[in-house]
Parts: structure tokens; sequence; C-alpha cells
């Protein structure tokens, strides 16, 4: 996907939380590239801020501040200054979620209206929220609080503020921290076997190219309270795991018929397939080439205006009748990522 305009994100003062995480760190990149002002980097994560120190110690515009999202004063100190917020902090792993419901509730939920709070506050210009797929329909704890952080931020539009609210709804983040391919490759380095909970499981992937350019995009376009969707292949897990033995199960020595599956079961919270759009999101979507925008039921639909842009024509899209991608679409992505 190719981002839409001249990065916003040149001489401005950029707020990233979870700064240290895979798509945080990413971010960070993008703003060094882009010429961002200042960036400053806000994680609880103290080893993850410290490596991140010594890659980018010569950038003198960088700032690393330990600490939680939960902690209002501490939000309320690191929003002061900064044009463009990037909230990325937040617990994402559905069996570690589900274990711990509470913890879940108080960082993705009480952790981003504290964000919302404070940039509101300081009359920051815009704050973009990092949701996911399992925030349609969820069944799991962590679906259910990315869905509320949405509804928070959708509901801010509605509120009189300078700070423009918006998020993007990932899928799976190809070769991200605790993502599935990191998983299982080192799983077939080992011989195997390769653990697999549903043979019929499907799921929408993005790069993480893809995912900051959604992210960009989202923070250049947003009017208010809308939610930006990346349009994504759909690949069943048990198909991309077998090639993965394909592509990878020489370089650790084996031949991809000693690498074996095990089927281990749905983990609680889990779905069989996750989907992009409600059906009732369908209805009003707005539609680009590259992505979906969901715009803010909140917002009168008069406010909202952009270049090129279209009402989707299309209700199916993105629902159990969509094609997974074949054996060979799925090698030859997997060839671009090793």
């Amino acid at each position: 996907m190719k981002q839409l305009l001249q990065s916003i994100l040149y001489k401005k003062n950029i707020l990233v939380t979870g700064g240290s995480g895979s798509i945080g760190s990413s971010l960070v990149k993008k703003a060094i590239i882009d010429r961002a002002k200042l960036i400053r980097v806000f994680s609880n994560d103290e080893n993850g801020l410290y490596e991140m120190e010594a890659e980018y110690g010569n950038y003198k515009n960088i700032e690393y501040v330990i600490g939680d999202i939960q902690n209002q004063e501490i939000v309320s100190e690191i929003v002061k200054g900064i044009d463009i917020v990037f909230h990325a902090a937040a617990l994402k792993h559905v069996d570690r979620c589900e274990l711990n419901p509470l913890e879940t509730i108080n960082v993705n939920i009480t952790g981003t209206k504290n964000i919302a709070k404070a940039a509101k506050k300081e009359n920051i210009s815009r704050m973009i929220f990092i949701s996911t797929d399992k925030a349609v329909n969820p069944i799991g704890v962590m679906g259910a609080t990315k869905l509320l952080g949405e509804k928070l931020i959708s509901a801010e539009a509605t509120h009189k503020s300078k700070t423009i609210f918006a998020s993007v709804r990932f899928g799976n983040v190809f070769q991200t921290r605790g993502s599935i391919l990191p998983r299982i490759e080192k799983q077939i380095s080992k011989g195997g076997p390769i653990t697999l909970t549903n043979p019929k499981m499907k799921r929408f992937f993005m790069t993480k190219d893809d995912a900051i350019n959604l992210i960009i995009s989202a923070a250049t376009l947003a009017k208010g309270g809308e939610t930006f969707v990346l349009k994504m292949p759909l690949i069943r897990l048990k198909d991309l795991f077998d090639s993965m033995k394909e592509v990878l199960a020489s370089k650790y020595g084996y031949k991809p018929s000693q690498i074996k599956t095990k089927i281990i079961g749905t983990r609680p919270g889990e779905k069989l397939i996750e989907y992009l759009l409600t059906k009732f999101e369908m209805e009003h979507v707005l539609e680009t080439k590259d992505f979906f925008i969901i715009p803010s039921l909140n917002v009168s639909r008069k406010q909202i205006s952009y270049p090129n842009i279209q009402k989707s024509k299309n209700d199916k899209l993105y629902f159990e009748n969509m094609n997974t991608l074949s054996k060979q679409e799925i090698l030859s992505l997997l060839k671009k990522l090793y």
C-alpha cells in the first residue's frame, strides 16, 4: 500500500506509546526517516528502551521514557508538547489476556482512556489508536477490550475538542514480536513438531510496511472517530505452516516431510476465522483501493468528506465466502519475507 500524501510526521513532535514493541519501533523508524522534530518513545519495557537507545543513540531528537499508561499522572506529562500520538501500547496475546482479564481491561481500556483524556486536555492535533480484527464480533477478552478501545476513540469525536481521534484495525502482522511466523520457524529449527490449533483456522495477514502505511494514512486522512481497515489477504494457517516447512526446513538441515504437524485444539478466546468488518459496518463503510474507512456513527455524515473515496458497493467482502490465498501465493509471499 502506498502512502497517500507526503508525510504528516515532518517537523512534528511525535509520541509513540508501546514504542519499544514491533509496531512502535517501526513507527519510530518511520518518524526518523520522515524527519519528525521530536520522537518521544514511551514504554514499560526497560530493556526494550535500552536496546532502542543503543541503536538510535546518534539521534538527539529521540526521548526515551519508562512508564505505564495506567498511570494518569505520567501520561499527563508525556503528552505535553506533542502534535501526534500513536497509541500502540496494549496487551495483545489472546491466551494471556484470557487468563488475566482484569489487567487486560486496565491496560487496553483504562490506559487508552488515560491517553485520550490527556491528548484532549493538551489540544494535541491527532491521536491514532492501534486496534485489531479481533475487535470484530469478539468472543475473547483481548478482542472485547480492543472493541471498547475503538468505541472510546470514536466517542471522543463527538466531544468538543481540537484533537482528531481515529483507529486503525490490524490483522496478524508478519514477523512482529510474538507473532505466528517466528514461533513456527523456531519449531521448524528444532525439527518440529509444528503446533496447529485447528486445520480450518484462517487469519488475515499484513506486513509491517502495510501496518505503518495504514497508520500514516489514517493520521493524514482522519476527520474524527473513524476506523481505518487495510484490505488484507486471508490465509488458512495449515497452508501457511506447510508452506513454511517448504521454505525453511532445508535451512535447518531437515526435509519438509520430516517436520510433523501436531493439532493442539483451539485455545480460549480464539475463533476459526476473524473478520475485518461487521455486517453493520459494511452498510456504511467507505472504500479505497487499499483500505476501508468506517465513519464514526457519532459524527454527522455532512461533516465527512474524503478525496476520491466512495461508499463500498460490495457487501460480501471479508466474510466466509472470501477465497484464501493459494499455496503458490503463500510460497511467493514467504520468499519475500525470508
